[in-house]
């Protein structure tokens, strides 16, 4: 049997690491051609990573939580589809055996009544260089030690916790009401009756909660820590602007006519494609033309090169439940009509809000789009996804009082009107270019055309 080094593949563009949330094998499992191994998560999507043959899992790489680079071997199989690998790699428990055996060999030749001649051989000093076992750092218990040394507690305060059994996490969410919080014997008194009352321990969850509360002596906020993806997507938005120069232009884009179409064949479209018309994709088919017309928009930044991409993909921000982002990416939009875009965005979003997209449904994007009128917002200043270079953002549409030119002369009338906000890098592209190319989206939308087929 040969040996297989199961490792993280890329993951999509600016990935370069996952977190490993959950074994699917242990070790001695067997395991099937294309089947699942572990499961990782990323900021953009989360996966699993299956394996290439069948065989046996003989080793696991890393721990649950672990975070893991491209490229970095998670796991080991035993296949039974490989030639056998080298000698090195196939002899790693005989080889643990051997430096086993010469210890045991050597201890037995060791003359204990010359101790100075005593000499210890290399490979022993090699397997006994670092300790095997390390002291365990309670961790929990120093934070709670600094917290109660920072919080005054009396010598008849201690004694009545000791007495009562009260723990150090419990004193921790006792309010004290004495000068400047100190814990009175009152306060302990009343904790420990209204402990016995309730006969049960407050809830360990609760216990930590409300002990970071009182450690930075707020008793009326809630602290939490941020979570996984939220770390990394702030990591992700703060190289962004290391990497890029941002810089905005903002154009209106009157899209009255645009508007009266899409009331008016929205449920016709329905009908005919069975899926849903939004705006999202009639903002998207007006975006690909404007790349077209300004390729350098649909490019990356490698270091000093410009590389101008043929694809045009579109990213488009979707926000999920929790407060968080994923940007699917609809490819080779270019080539698709109104209908096929709407399919795209309908059914990335969903498979989005779902969990269920696939590392490839986030990757190789060229531009994106995000549509933060969904939730009401005028405008916006989104940050370029890297290494993009560009990113526009539609405002919501609102009905507005606007002068209204005619060959008649100007009136006053109501339209409907949208911001749109261009974000592009300032390296490579400058205002002209940036302010152009977001005036022609709006173009595009403006002259939409009320018999605009459907398709």
């Amino acid at each position: 049997m040969g040996k297989l080094f199961v490792t993280l593949p890329s993951m999509g563009e600016s990935i370069n690491e996952a977190t490993l949330t959950s074994w699917l094998k242990d070790v001695g499992d067997k395991i099937e051609i294309d089947e699942s191994i572990v499961e990782v998560s990323t900021d953009k999507v989360d996966s699993d990573v299956p394996s290439e043959v069948s065989g046996i899992l003989v080793e696991k790489k890393f721990k649950v939580n672990d975070v893991i680079k491209v490229g970095e071997i998670i796991a080991v199989i035993d296949s039974e589809n490989m030639q056998a690998a080298g000698d090195e790699d196939l002899e790693v428990n005989k080889t643990e055996l051997t430096n086993e055996a010469i210890i045991e060999d050597k201890t037995e030749t060791i003359d204990l009544s010359k101790p100075e001649e005593i000499t210890v051989p290399k490979e022993i000093l090699d397997v006994v260089e670092e300790p095997v076992f390390k002291e365990k750092v309670d961790t929990h218990k120093n934070e709670i030690d600094d917290t109660l040394s920072s919080k005054y507690l009396s010598p008849l305060v201690r004694s009545i916790a000791k007495k009562e059994n009260v723990s150090d996490d419990e004193l921790l969410i006792i309010n004290g009401t004495g000068e400047k919080g100190r814990i009175t014997k009152n306060d302990i008194l009343s904790f420990i009756s209204s402990r016995n009352e309730n006969k049960n321990k407050i809830p360990k969850n609760e216990i930590n909660q409300l002990k970071k509360v009182n450690e930075v002596g707020l008793e009326n906020e809630i602290i939490s820590e941020m979570t996984r993806i939220q770390k990394i997507t702030s990591e992700h938005m703060v190289e962004s602007y290391k990497k890029s120069v941002h810089v905005q232009s903002f154009v209106e884009a009157d899209v009255t006519e645009l508007w009266n179409w899409y009331s008016k064949n929205k449920n016709e479209f329905l009908d005919t494609y069975n899926t849903k018309l939004t705006l999202t994709p009639i903002f998207i088919s007006a975006v690909i033309r404007a790349l077209s017309d300004f390729p350098i928009l649909n490019s990356s930044v490698e270091n000093d090169k410009i590389i101008t991409k043929k694809r045009i993909n579109i990213g488009m921000a979707t926000a999920l439940e929790g407060g968080n982002l994923i940007v699917p990416v609809i490819k080779d939009a270019n080539h698709l009509n109104l209908a096929g875009l709407a399919k795209s965005v309908n059914d990335l979003s969903t498979r989005a809000r779902q969990n269920q997209l696939q590392p490839d449904d986030t990757k190789d994007g060229t531009y994106t789009v995000t549509n933060i009128g969904n939730f009401g917002s005028i405008m916006g200043t989104p940050i370029i996804n890297q290494p993009q270079v560009g990113i526009i953002a539609f405002g919501v549409i609102r009905k507005m009082p606007s002068v209204i030119e005619t060959s008649n002369g100007d009136f006053l009338g109501i339209r409907r009107k949208v911001i749109l906000t261009h974000s592009y890098d300032h390296r490579i592209i400058n205002g002209a270019v940036g302010g152009n190319f977001v005036k022609h989206v709006s173009d595009y939308l403006e002259n939409w055309e009320a018999n605009t087929k459907l398709s």
